[in-house]
């Protein structure tokens, strides 16, 4: 008989899986929460009411890096352990920033619909021309291991200067990273790229918002690959509509996987993904295995290397 259960509803990587099924029964039935060992989740939530049912739950494992999904503070109540997979998808989502802003500053996916639609009557249509990343200000707000990626994409592809926002780093990294330390304000005001990489929290929900997206560039675009709350996205909507900044691209909503009942995506100069940014083969796999065996780790009463709690 395997010693653990494990409460898992979402698919990983099957070869994670297979590591998992090695030491572990495994249920999709959320009834059985009583019983389970550890729980594992990608999307799905940890509520204070399932993590009180679970008398005898140890650890709960996040597939990814945000884990704003599980209530942390009741975790931390009942003595669960949490874990998470904060290095795994950081090249994926990294990757994914500097391709959005490739896409809105050429107009890829406008220039596709409107070919579809016919829309196209010659080529190069003069509606479609859109703006070179070379030798433009590229600015992070959250200069944590995606940010940084994106940034050495930014600087060393095209030759971009880099702003970055972060209260927790200090000018002198900043200055040994090759980028420049700025405070919010002024970071908006000068790029002509912002990305956002920041974990929601009581003080990142709504940190852009209208006030700040008027400080903007018109010719600006804004990525977000966060968490949808970071960014107003009523706000957000009104600055694109009104042509207040150029172009915006989203792969994290507010409500997810982002529909039609979303006003944004009725935009031509807005792009959105459903939350794809570590949907790679090479992210996945990294990420299973790591939140597998930091499960693990914590079930053998041995010490994780990747701890929230």
């Amino acid at each position: 008989m395997k010693p653990f259960k494990i409460l898992l509803t979402e698919h990983i990587d099957v070869n994670a899986m297979k590591t998992l099924e090695e030491y572990c029964t495994i249920t999709q039935d959320v009834n059985e929460i009583d019983v389970v060992d550890g729980i594992i989740i990608r999307a799905e939530k940890v509520t204070r009411d399932m993590i009180a049912k679970a008398k005898n739950l140890k650890v709960i494992g996040k597939h990814g890096v945000g884990y704003d999904s599980i209530d942390i503070k009741a975790a931390k109540e009942y003595g669960i352990n949490v874990v998470y997979t904060p290095q795994a998808n950081i090249q994926s989502v990294g990757e994914l920033i500097i391709a959005l802003a490739m896409n809105m500053a050429r107009n890829v996916s406008l220039s596709f619909e409107r070919g579809k639609q016919d829309k196209n009557k010659t080529i190069a249509p003069k509606e479609l021309t859109g703006y070179q990343l070379s030798k433009k200000t590229f600015g992070i707000v959250g200069a944590g291991k995606i940010s940084r990626i994106a940034a050495t994409i930014a600087k060393q592809g095209f030759n971009m200067e880099v702003l970055a926002y972060d209260p927790y780093i200090s000018k002198e990294e900043c200055d040994q990273l090759g980028i420049q330390k700025v405070d919010l304000d002024l970071l908006m005001t000068s790029a002509d790229f912002v990305s956002i990489s920041v974990p929601l929290t009581e003080n990142t929900t709504h940190l852009i918002n209208e006030s700040k997206l008027q400080l903007m560039k018109p010719s600006a675009i804004l990525i977000n690959t966060s968490r949808g709350g970071v960014v107003d996205e009523e706000a957000l909507y009104n600055a694109l509509i009104h042509k207040h900044i150029y172009a915006a691209a989203s792969d994290v909503f507010v409500k997810e996987p982002p529909t039609s009942e979303n006003k944004l995506l009725s935009l031509e100069n807005f792009v959105a993904t459903p939350h794809i940014g570590a949907n790679t083969h090479e992210a996945m796999a990294l990420m299973g295995s790591t939140v597998v065996n930091e499960v693990l780790l914590v079930l053998r009463d041995e010490k994780p290397n990747y701890s929230v709690l």
